[in-house]
């Protein structure tokens, strides 16, 4: 590997640490377009980056889930009912998009994950909530929900927090309950994903260093490592700095990176 990539790893966990913990957000919002970006520099075919990226991200992503799920359990902020109800919908959703995913051009998945993304910061940028109107289903339309929710996830590399809190918010669950309750949740959704990008990522035959599936594993090393030493600071710093303010800073930059990631692709 080249010392500029591992400096340009060790950079954007870093980065996505101190956002997950600062803002409250997935880091495959940022994840993603920045790891495609790195993966064009690096040569990898056009055609085959948005899947790397998506596969890296995802695996990068169970880390931070377990540190978060762990920290709002402490706090009593999951509800373990709903997320059993949800989760089993979440992994069927999660794990055959993935299959989906591998058959779609980086083209499409490039300007999907820009679309998403413009959603993303439009939600954040204009803080939708919705009200809540009604209590949870049972148990199928829950399954149902969680497949929506986690094969979305999954085609975007998301731990799902920006479907899952709006869900459940909207059915009356308090929003710290809804916020603990999705970190719970992201692991689930990661774990599924990480699987079902390595499963069709071997049928790619992709040919490259440190790759399995569609992962790349020093990526997901460094990336992983970096963010989860730097959540606690973004964590301690959000109760120093306007969030509201930086929360629409961030939508601008997700609007910026949604430019970038089409760009890239096409």
């Amino acid at each position: 590997m080249d010392i500029e990539l591992i400096i340009a790893f060790i950079v954007l966990g870093t980065v996505v640490g101190f956002l997950a913990g600062l803002l409250g957000i997935g880091g495959g919002l940022v994840m993603v377009p920045v790891l495609t970006s790195l993966f064009i520099w690096q040569g990898i075919p056009v055609d085959q980056v948005v899947h790397l990226a998506l596969g890296t991200s995802m695996a990068s992503i169970v880390v931070t889930s377990i540190s978060s799920m762990r920290a709002h359990h402490k706090k009593g902020g999951v509800i373990w009912s709903v997320v059993q109800r949800l989760a089993p919908g979440i992994v069927v959703g999660a794990f055959l998009a993935t299959f989906l995913a591998s058959v779609l051009s980086s083209a499409f998945l490039g300007i999907f994950f820009s679309c998403f993304l413009v959603y993303a910061s439009t939600q954040m940028f204009l803080n939708i909530k919705p009200k809540p109107s009604r209590n949870l289903p049972g148990t199928p339309a829950l399954f149902a929900a969680g497949s929506v929710i986690g094969s979305i996830s999954a085609l975007v590399s998301i731990g799902g927090g920006t479907l899952t809190v709006p869900y459940l918010s909207w059915h009356n669950i308090d929003v710290k309950k809804a916020i603990g309750t999705s970190a719970a949740i992201g692991l689930p959704i990661s774990v599924a994903g990480t699987i079902g990008y390595i499963v069709n990522g071997l049928s790619a035959d992709l040919q490259i260093d440190y790759v399995v599936g569609f992962i790349y594993l020093p990526g997901v090393i460094l990336v992983s490592l970096m963010s989860s030493m730097m959540a606690p600071v973004g964590a301690h710093v959000a109760h120093l700095l306007p969030v509201p303010i930086l929360k629409k800073v961030f939508a601008l930059l997700l609007l910026g990176l949604a430019i970038k990631m089409i760009s890239s692709v096409m």
